[in-house]
């Protein structure tokens, strides 16, 4: 079962890649961790890797890929996975069919998670975060004890440049230009399923629940 999310930034679908992971007992592989982990482990790809990003450029698709195919091809995937953050663009995709297609592999569902900008505006503007610990919270969905303060550490909760309403729409925009087009290239694939990502979480999760099967 190889699976991809798709959404906006904000939609959930992290916190849903992270419960079908879970749930079906494949791993949940987003590429922010894998290069992270490269890099901290020192390979040679994660080395080629940190060259892009300590100049501040994105990494190329094709040494992206290679550094997905690598930790597809570890034991824990051989039941599949969920990837979470890639890919992101049209030319992302076809590399990484391509490579699967090398290995006679394809992806079965690409998921996506859908949520109207404005619902995403609110829901991301409302976020609050710990300037101390890290620790975050919702103004409407997990407000903290005491308004404007860290349950567990007492420090200030600030709402993150990342969060910002306008931010987010340059975000969004982003998203609309470069992701959006994967929509019609998985519908043309025919494995694209939506599952309305405004209803509750635990509901977004029984809709994919019902598209991949118990």
């Amino acid at each position: 079962m190889k699976i991809i999310m798709l959404g906006a930034p904000g939609a959930g679908k992290g916190t849903q890649a992270k419960m079908i992971a879970d749930k079906y007992g494949v791993p949940h592989v987003s590429t922010g961790d894998i290069f992270r982990a490269n890099i901290k482990n020192g390979t040679e790809l994660g080395m080629e890797a940190k060259k892009y990003m300590d100049q501040g450029l994105l990494v190329p698709d094709e040494l992206t890929v290679k550094i997905l195919l690598d930790r597809v091809s570890q034991p824990d995937c051989k039941n599949g996975y969920v990837l979470d953050g890639f890919p992101r663009t049209i030319p992302q995709a076809e590399v990484l069919d391509k490579a699967l297609a090398e290995l006679g592999e394809s992806i079965d569902y690409a998921i996506d998670v859908d949520v109207p900008d404005e619902n995403i505006v609110k829901r991301m503007s409302g976020r609050r975060a710990c300037v101390s610990c890290g620790a975050t919270y919702h103004v409407v969905h997990v407000p903290p004890k005491k308004e404007g303060i860290c349950d567990r550490c007492g420090s200030e909760l600030i709402l993150r440049d990342d969060d910002k309403p306008e931010t987010v729409k340059n975000r969004l925009d982003v998203y609309h230009k470069q992701t959006q087009p994967l929509i019609d290239f998985y519908t043309k694939k025919g494995v694209l399923k939506t599952v309305d990502g405004t209803v509750d979480m635990q509901d977004v999760f029984k809709a994919i629940v019902a598209i991949l099967g118990e």
